[in-house]
């Protein structure tokens, strides 16, 4: 059996060497051209570059979003970066314009191409055709059922990736005019304010002053957002099925995010390939993933039939951990942890030490010395290094949270 693929989003530097440190065998970046998250657009072309070869010396796969819907002035643009992915080795590109798969054709003929789920590959043939123009791989669209994914992969014969955990959109496949419309902040280019999950009330227009709750009570609702996408009781069936890589999405997100959710679906995959008849589900996984900002977990399409029942909406975000420092390095003289404060914490508090590939720690605040090791009652400004007593020193991106 071929080992799934895990490729983890990388909105930054920073990103990128976390989901590789927690397990990821492929990250997908975009650059501040031609990608759709203009947001997670850290990397300019000198980033970029050490950025893949960071990944390569790791063993990881680097995937460049070419994703946008380019227009007549971006093809005039498109071949010298493409020639540039191709001279700093990226590993394939993501592309859901037919004229940029040209493009790329053309200027790197030997350059991996990946589609986009921007182009919304709901059946095999569409598969098939963009195979046949020169595709090697296939992000499906998310509204499938594991069903629908085993034919396209049985039919085209082609590899198949499949967004597995991470943020549902309730466009078609991410194609979205609201945020445009209400903003003139357009999705389709990057520039995705978001619209379908900010806060409505009903307005009735004779009584332009009164704001009612669509729900019970007073607080509003968010009658456009989606539940967050989790398939960690899918992924022996999708393996069943043929497909190659599972996908994390969550660019924008933290370095938290990235790490955790990157280091519970390496375990899941790992069991799985281990022992695929006795593949189940973890509690533990499931306590790691609801430590990380979410809206409600949902399986999705992926149980559904065509028509069938859609996920459900209506679903705030939650936080019960916040992540308030990175692990730096470690005091040997001094038995000190370095810590790169990213949230608040104060002397007495219980934190949570997470690292990669291990079990996670209770750490209990008795003390903060600032970098001059004068003693602190709270770590307040954020990027502050501050030191905190820990008996021996923790693997590189460590990191520490706090329940709230």
């Amino acid at each position: 059996m071929r080992k799934p693929e895990i490729v983890a989003p990388a909105g930054s530097p920073e990103k990128l060497e976390y989901a590789v440190a927690y397990g990821a065998d492929a990250v997908y970046l975009g650059g501040t051209e031609f990608g759709l998250r203009t947001a997670a657009a850290s990397f300019d072309r000198e980033t970029m570059s050490r950025a893949v070869a960071f990944a390569h010396r790791r063993g990881v796969k680097v995937y460049v979003t070419v994703n946008i819907f380019a227009r007549n002035r971006d093809i005039e643009e498109l071949p010298g970066f493409i020639a540039f992915l191709r001279h700093i080795g990226v590993d394939a590109v993501i592309v859901s314009d037919p004229g940029v798969l040209a493009l790329v054709r053309e200027t790197a003929p030997e350059l991996r191409i990946h589609i986009s789920t921007q182009a919304n590959t709901t059946n095999w043939r569409s598969a098939q055709t963009w195979k046949t123009l020169g595709a090697g791989r296939i992000v499906v669209a998310r509204e499938l059922s594991l069903a629908e994914i085993a034919t396209i992969s049985r039919r085209a014969e082609t590899e198949l990736e499949v967004f597995v955990h991470g943020a549902m959109c309730i466009s078609y496949s991410g194609r979205c005019l609201l945020s445009n419309y209400m903003t003139g902040r357009d999705a389709n280019r990057g520039d995705c304010a978001q619209s379908c999950r900010w806060k409505y009330r009903l307005l009735e227009e004779k009584r332009p002053e009164e704001y009612f709750p669509i729900y019970e009570d007073d607080q509003g609702t968010y009658i456009m957002s989606s539940r967050d996408l989790c398939l960690l009781e899918h992924l022996p069936g999708l393996a069943r099925a043929g497909v190659t890589a599972f996908k994390i999405e969550g660019r924008v997100k933290s370095i938290h995010y990235v790490a955790t959710v990157t280091g519970v679906y390496r375990r899941a995959v790992d069991a799985y390939i281990d022992d695929p008849d006795r593949y189940r589900v973890q509690p533990s996984w499931l306590e790691e993933i609801g430590k990380v900002s979410n809206r409600d977990y949902t399986t999705g399409f992926i149980t559904s039939t065509p028509g069938g029942t859609p996920p459900p909406v209506d679903s705030i975000y939650r936080r019960n951990y916040t992540f308030v420092g990175a692990v730096l390095g470690y005091d040997q003289e001094r038995k000190l942890l370095q810590v790169e404060q990213r949230n608040r914490f104060a002397v007495g508090q219980t934190l949570e030490i997470c690292s990669p590939g291990l079990e996670t720690y209770q750490l209990q605040v008795t003390n903060i010395l600032d970098e001059q090791g004068h003693p602190l009652e709270a770590a307040p400004h954020p990027r502050q290094t501050v030191y905190l007593p820990w008996p021996q020193p923790l693997p590189p991106y460590s990191l520490l949270r706090r329940a709230e």
